[in-house]
């Protein structure tokens, strides 16, 4: 209950959105924009909710006039398995919406248009954030995925390279079918800004991703990933290579012969508290 209400208080509303709200009363559309607020509502507590059972940082909870958003400071920085549950919670609240509500309709407690009504709007939500596009579910699902097999920078970067050719082929189609659908036009151009200020964050990102791993909190990390490095390589170039979910002893070769091994965690110790940023690896070779 006591997390309930800390996740209530979380709770921001646009100031623009009071306006869609007296707008819809004074056009009659109340109840659909209710009908909506509150399906976009119960899929954002729904990722708040599984956030909190993890312990995560929430910042807030944002209801905005073209949808919703759970704002965190955790990126990439958590077991993928852990942050694939706060990403699906959001979706499967649709689930026992459409259960209750089919309930109700099958006792007619609810009238057969409203019925409808609530369907579609759940279908069309659902539906949207399962669009591979950061940061949207679908986006998120895509970077999970793409992270079970290549390093945290290289994976973060193909998630928004291919966000935004899907928004783009999005756009495309939207120019063709509905050119003069307003609304549509403000989440596109909102996802189209929410990709840039990604991509320009990309490097404060992968940053964080490293000091969470250096100085967060220890997970286990049962799969162990060998990472060959020469000797002459740049330290930040093996950090980058560096990927969710494993743990890297690093092999350094030269000549195709094996110097000597090194802890990722010498690595990130000589990065961050040393600050040897333009060091080789052959320097923390012989200085471990």
């Amino acid at each position: 209950m006591n997390r309930t209400i800390t996740l209530l208080r979380l709770v921001s509303i646009h100031p623009l959105l009071w306006i869609v709200i007296a707008l819809s009363i004074a056009t009659a559309h109340f109840l659909e924009v209710s009908l909506l607020l509150g399906i976009i509502f119960m899929h954002e507590m729904g990722h708040a909710a599984a956030a909190s059972f993890f312990s995560w940082r929430i910042k807030k909870i944002s209801l905005l006039p073209f949808g919703g958003v759970a704002e965190m400071d955790e990126h990439g920085n958590r077991p993928l398995k852990e942050e694939m549950i706060v990403v699906l919670a959001g979706p499967l609240q649709h689930v026992w919406m459409v259960g209750l509500a089919y309930v109700l309709f099958s006792f007619h407690l609810l009238p057969e248009d409203l019925f409808h009504l609530f369907i579609n709007y759940n279908v069309m939500i659902l539906v949207f954030n399962l669009f591979p596009v950061w940061p949207l579910d679908g986006g998120k699902l895509v970077f999970l995925l793409l992270s079970l097999k290549d390093s945290f920078p290289r994976a973060h970067q193909l998630t928004l390279l291919i966000s935004l050719c899907c928004l783009s082929l999005f756009s495309m189609i939207i120019i063709v079918t509905a050119p003069l659908h307003l609304n549509v036009w403000v989440v596109i151009f909102f996802l189209f800004f929410s990709l840039y200020h990604e991509w320009k964050q990309r490097r404060y990102i992968f940053m964080r991703f490293l000091l969470e791993r250096y100085y967060g909190k220890k997970a286990t990390l049962d799969n162990l990933k060998p990472i060959q490095a020469n000797e002459e390589d740049l330290l930040i170039h093996v950090l980058e290579k560096f990927q969710r979910g494993c743990k890297h002893p690093i092999i350094v070769e030269a000549d195709g012969r094996e110097t000597g091994t090194l802890d990722e965690n010498e690595l990130l110790h000589a990065y961050f508290s040393e600050k040897r940023l333009t060091d080789k690896i052959s320097d923390l070779l012989f200085s471990y």
